[in-house]
This record gives C-alpha cells, structure tokens and sequence, in this order.
C-alpha cells in the first residue's frame, strides 16, 4: 500500500442538535494511524443540554466538569496539529458547526481549519490509485461505484456507529484504508491481468 497522505478523519460528540448545542468531545485519528480524544469543558456560556443526546454518547455533564479540557486548549490542539491536513468529517455540516463554535469560543477564526466531507476522501483515494495504471476512462466511473458499494457494505456490516468520537473516527479511517486498497487491488490486477478487475468482495 503506498504511503499513508497528510488526511485526518474527525468527528465530534455535541451537548445537543438544538441551535444552542456545543461541542463536549472531539477525536480525530490521521492517515498513519495516530490518534487523539478530548473531552471539552463547557465554557460558561454554554448551557443547553439534551438527556437524550445524554443517553446516546454516555457523556455527562459532571463528567465534562471533572475531565474535560479547557474550550481555548482543545481548540489550540486541534490547530497545531490538524491545520496543514486534508481533514474530513461524516457529517461536514453538523462537525462544521461545532467545531466553528470551538474555535469562535476560543477566540480563534472560524475558518481556521475547513472540513471536507469523507466522501470526497473516498473518491480522492480511488482516483489517485487509478491514475497509477493506464485503466480506460471509460471504466473509471463503474469501478468507483463498484468499490464504494463494496466498501460499505462491509462498513454497514460492523453494526449502528458508537457515538463516541474516538471509535466513530477510527471507524472513518478502516473505510477509507479498505477504499483505497480496494482501489490500490484493481490497479495491480489490471497490470498483471490487462484488464480491469474488481477486488473480491
């Protein structure tokens, strides 16, 4: 497999999915397979909270009071270690939100780090492994589709996700790794065969 890119995955855990919600967890795991979670602290304008959101992540608030991080930390974290890479999130818009209330809390712009939606990860990842053997454009668009339904229907298999953003993000990156050596297996059939070949399911 080639070398593993400068691409992280990211999910947060939020207080609620109410318009007042606050982010109260984030992990993020990159290519090489390193990986950090945080607990945040709620800053002492955040208050809404939703028990049934409670009873999803587990995660409560006298939890949050005795372990979390501070709102300004977590934030710094994320920037020093995630600002120069590719970074991507299942749900771009509701991680999006949250992690611009983060980084707006602790006095950071909004747009210092930009999420992109794990599919297009997804179709980076084939393209790139593709572009390694001369496959016929007119193949492309049927082995993308192939390898993505292949791909998650082995992610559908594991089960509903955690809720718990460490778990939630390693699960994000195994589908991305199985994605590209899908990709990276057509590629070496197609050089030792001549023809395009889908990797078994």
């Amino acid at each position: 497999m080639s070398e593993a890119p400068d691409i992280a995955f990211l999910d947060f855990e939020a207080s609620s999915l109410g318009k007042q919600g606050y982010p109260i967890e984030v992990a993020w795991v990159l290519g090489s397979g390193e990986e950090e979670s945080h607990l945040i602290r709620p800053a002492s304008s955040w208050t809404d909270w939703d028990e049934e959101a409670e009873a999803i992540h587990g995660i409560s608030r006298d939890r949050l009071r005795a372990e979390g991080e501070p709102v300004e930390d977590v934030a710094r974290r994320m920037v020093s270690t995630l600002s120069h890479r590719a970074l991507y999130a299942t749900a771009p818009s509701w991680d999006g939100k949250w992690l611009s209330r983060l980084l707006r809390t602790a006095g950071l712009p909004r747009h210092t780090l930009r999420l992109e939606d794990t599919e297009v990860a997804h179709r980076r990842a084939i393209d790139e492994a593709l572009r390694a053997a001369p496959l016929p454009a007119e193949l492309h668009h049927g082995i993308v589709r192939d390898i993505l339904a292949q791909a998650q229907r082995r992610d559908d298999a594991l089960g509903p996700a955690v809720h718990r953003a460490l778990d939630d993000a390693r699960r994000e990156l195994h589908l991305w790794l199985d994605i590209r050596r899908r990709a990276e297996d057509v590629v070496m059939q197609w050089r030792s065969d001549g023809q395009s070949s889908l990797p078994p399911q």
